[in-house]
């Protein structure tokens, strides 16, 4: 979708693209000059959600010529280790970038707390798109025995949400969605996340085109006209200003949710980037955790065997190249051994043959002296 052609090109896209997510932490690494990341996401359903994103923040940090270690895991699996991904993370880069779960999240914060990794050497980055009606909150606290020690995991994690709005229109359109799902008999945690707030907007972004298109004496049933006047606009949607830009793609607007009171586990929106300026801007009434809006990370104390390829060459781990290695270098030993010992066998069956040769022709050259000396004799 680049540059849409063809079947796509009357597609306008009113929800954020992944590539937008891409724009908005390149935006966040330059405001802490960064250039260094790992990428680590869960890659277990089928809509693949979490790869996606982390193939369009991979796609704009390499083009930058980022360095990247990117590790991929199977949430869902019975034998998933939250250990050996914390390990693993211990030899890439200082900065973290994840998508997976939310309990997954916690669970990779906590082991990384455990692990003596949320003393400032490393910053935690958790992308969290598509929960809840404030569109995920990045909440430690789950009434466990693990709170207080995730309180204090957390204050090294932000979390990046779609922007964050208090506008009165919003606030109502949450409780008329709610009320109407309810009245379904539905209960569901998630009333209002970006796709019905997409759907609103897409159907008023459809109505204001049509009714321009009809003021200048086309029809409805003149799509191309239409769709032209969807793109290169900006207009009120919902919960803010909706931007489209000349491809039909919405600029991606996003908020940084951080915790600013690590005593009492407080996280509040810390910081916003706005998509068509390209700008990401910190918020100047709240604390900001990381030493007044910047983070300095010692990249000299990051391990020099980082990975820039893409996302698809995280089919083997670290454990499973090094078994790889481990064995080529067994196989080869074996071989080498079973080389030189046939090598000795084989010489030493020649030089025992040859010995045996040379006896039987002695023991033969002395049975014919035996016989002719007996015959000589009778």
């Amino acid at each position: 979708f680049g540059a849409k052609g063809g079947e796509y090109s009357h597609l306008t896209r009113v929800a954020p693209a992944y590539a937008k997510m891409g724009e908005m932490l390149l935006a966040l690494f330059r405001h802490h000059q960064w250039n260094r990341a790992t990428l680590l996401y869960s890659d277990s359903n089928p809509e693949r959600s979490c790869y996606f994103a982390m193939e369009g923040v991979h796609v704009v940090f390499q083009e930058e010529a980022f360095h990247m270690a990117v590790h991929s895991f199977d949430e869902t699996s019975r034998h998933l280790d939250i250990d050996d991904v914390v390990r693993a993370l211990q030899t890439g880069e200082r900065v973290v970038i994840m998508c997976a779960s939310g309990d997954t999240i916690r669970n990779i914060m906590l082991a990384a707390h455990r692990q003596g990794m949320t003393n400032g050497d490393y910053a935690f980055f958790n992308i969290e798109l598509f929960n809840s009606s404030s569109y995920g909150n990045g909440s430690w606290r789950r009434g466990d025995k693990h709170d207080l020690e995730a309180k204090k995991a957390y204050s090294y994690l932000q979390t990046i949400t779609l922007l964050r709005t208090v506008k009165p229109e919003f606030e109502k359109f949450s409780l008329e969605v709610k009320s109407s799902v309810q009245k379904q008999g539905l209960h569901e945690d998630d009333y209002v996340n970006m796709f019905v707030e997409g759907f609103h907007d897409a159907i008023l972004l459809y109505a204001l085109a049509l009714q321009e298109v009809l003021k200048i004496g086309f029809s409805k049933k003149d799509g191309e006209k239409i769709v032209q006047q969807t793109r290169n606009r900006t207009y009120e949607g919902i919960a803010g200003q909706v931007s489209i830009d000349a491809n039909g793609d919405r600029y991606g607007d996003f908020s940084v949710i951080g915790m600013t009171d690590p005593e009492a586990g407080t996280q509040e929106v810390i910081g916003d980037y706005y998509g068509k300026q390209g700008r990401f801007e910190i918020r100047s009434n709240v604390k900001y955790p990381w030493n007044h809006g910047r983070l300095r990370l010692d990249e000299s104390r990051v391990s020099e065997h980082t990975n820039n390829t893409p996302c698809k060459s995280c089919g083997l781990g670290e454990s499973a190249v090094t078994g790889i290695v481990v064995g080529a270098l067994l196989g080869a030993g074996l071989l080498m051994a079973f080389y030189f010992f046939r090598k000795k066998y084989r010489i030493t069956i020649e030089r025992r043959t040859r010995q045996e040769d040379c006896n039987m022709g002695k023991h033969r050259q002395l049975r014919e002296d035996s016989i002719r000396s007996h015959f000589s004799t009778a």
